[in-house]
């Protein structure tokens, strides 16, 4: 079965729906100045509450790696996932730590050089930055569906409710990732959506 993230997370109670909807994994975003940009100290009272066996996830964009373990220790993280242009040699520097480091497909060299990197996982997200509220348009799944071949994949970028089932079907990905297609707002989630997304994600086989 895939496994499912709900990717930033900035209040209590959209955890706790999240987790109760079957979530195996929450993503808590350290990006400023980014729609859905968490405090650490907030992030580390929402990790308290969580439930065992759910993994909080701390998402890094280009941060210095000081300030990643700090936040790191703070929170008490499962995982790290790196999300900007951080080269394979910065990551080293966690290798004792859960990695995921996060992929902008654009096209077929997007793909070049991962096996340099020490990752537990790749996620793979569209090119956009980020998303204000608006829908994010998928990259290729065939793409996708080749590097799953060889890598643990996470799937991300313009997923939603609607669409989850097929991605998995192409691509049979370790696991799906998913942030403004489960929003009322950016940064806040709609259960219902959650709820929709994770039945028809776990549902598929």
């Amino acid at each position: 079965m895939v496994r499912v993230k709900i990717c930033g997370i900035t209040k209590l109670a959209d955890a706790l729906q999240a987790v109760e909807a079957g979530a195996d994994a929450l993503g808590f975003i350290f990006v400023p100045r980014t729609p859905r940009y968490v405090d650490p100290g907030e992030a580390a009272a929402i990790i308290r509450a969580l439930p065992p066996f759910v993994l909080p996830v701390g998402v890094f964009w280009d941060h210095a790696p000081d300030e990643v373990r700090a936040i790191a220790e703070m929170c008490g993280f499962g995982a790290l996932q790196f999300h900007g242009e951080e080269p394979p040699e910065y990551v080293a520097q966690f290798r004792q730590r859960v990695i995921i480091k996060t992929v902008k497909v654009k096209d077929e060299m997007s793909l070049h050089g991962l096996s340099e990197y020490r990752a537990s996982a790749f996620l793979l997200d569209s090119p956009a930055r980020w998303s204000e509220g608006e829908p994010r348009p998928p990259f290729s799944w065939e793409l996708a569906q080749r590097l799953a071949r060889e890598h643990r994949v996470i799937l991300s970028g313009g997923l939603q409710p609607e669409t989850v089932a097929e991605a998995i079907r192409l691509v049979n990905p370790y696991a799906v990732d998913v942030n403004s297609g489960v929003e009322t707002v950016p940064g806040r989630k709609d259960p219902e959506k959650v709820r929709q997304f994770i039945r028809r994600a776990k549902e598929f086989e």
